[in-house]
């Protein structure tokens, strides 16, 4: 574990997402399986906000971001990192105690060392642009080859052109400066929570970015917000296929269904179980607990 005064030990990870009861890597962070963050791309933001506020999350969703990629969908699992205004003396024993522990090269580097597939790399730099970022696309390509994701960081980047070069690499940011934060600033902490704007982000949560902003999604809600998100989805597709076709109202699909429009919605389900865009486990899953 890379040194950082604030990290969670893995002990204080386990007990802060108590909720979680599927599997961990070895510092306790929660691993949401990569099946669940794949179905997680398809999931709007809105319908993604409105199952957490339900759940009593109201504050997870942060806008005002710059897509690197617009139009591409960053979906993975948090490795979060905290960073503060430099204080030489604290800098200075961190890093003492950093290389100690086996950290090489900035204290930038260190979260990215960390990275592994399916990782989204969340970095609290408290909105800096002027001398606000940490990376550019040297550091962009590490981040890619190890995650196989791009970044959200509450503070701009360098390099854009380089960066937009990189296939994939999705990124949620505040803006563009040429600048280098690292004269400025000193990491307090690798997984441990940070804030991104109104958010409180936990290591191990899913995060989904698209054209309207982020979300943060806590591991032990993940599953019931992709498997939700489904369902609605689905449903709205087959009331507007019903309504296309006249064989009901509006008056009947834009309230609670009636048994039969019920009945009629679980043999569509059956019927065009391989056409649909959610896998064919879910729905079979969907039609044996009738979760509607």
């Amino acid at each position: 574990m890379t040194y950082c005064p604030f990290n969670l030990s893995r002990e204080e990870m386990i007990d802060y997402t108590r909720e979680w009861t599927g599997e961990r890597f070895d510092d306790g962070r929660p691993r949401i399986p990569d099946s669940l963050i794949e179905r997680a791309r398809k999931v709007s933001i809105t319908g993604a906000w409105h199952i957490l506020r339900g759940e009593g999350f109201h504050h997870q969703y942060e806008g005002g971001f710059v897509c690197t990629h617009p139009g591409e969908v960053l979906a993975g699992r948090a490795l979060t990192a905290m960073y503060m205004p430099r204080r030489p003396n604290l800098r200075a024993i961190m890093e003492e105690k950093g290389f100690a522990a086996g950290c090489i090269g900035d204290q930038i580097s260190w979260p990215i060392d960390l990275l592994v597939p399916g990782d989204v790399y969340v970095a609290d730099v408290y909105g800096k642009i002027d001398q606000g970022p940490i990376i550019g696309d040297n550091l962009a390509t590490s981040i890619h080859a190890k995650s196989g994701n791009g970044v959200v960081h509450d503070a701009a980047v360098r390099d854009l052109d380089g960066i937009k070069e990189i296939p994939g690499f999705a990124s949620y940011v505040r803006g563009w400066h040429p600048s280098f934060a690292s004269p400025t600033i000193m990491l307090m902490g690798i997984n441990c929570p940070v804030r991104i704007g109104g958010v409180t982000v936990m290591p191990g949560d899913l995060v989904l970015g698209k054209e309207d902003g982020v979300i943060f999604i806590p591991a032990h809600l993940a599953e019931k917000v992709v498997k939700t998100a489904e369902l609605v989805a689905l449903r709205d597709k087959f009331g507007k296929q019903r309504l296309a076709e006249g064989k009901y109202t509006s008056g009947q699909i834009d309230t609670r269904w009636a048994d039969d429009i019920e009945a009629d919605f679980s043999q569509w389900l059956e019927a065009h179980i391989d056409e649909l865009p959610v896998p064919r486990e879910a729905i079979q899953e969907m039609l044996k607990e009738r979760t509607w």
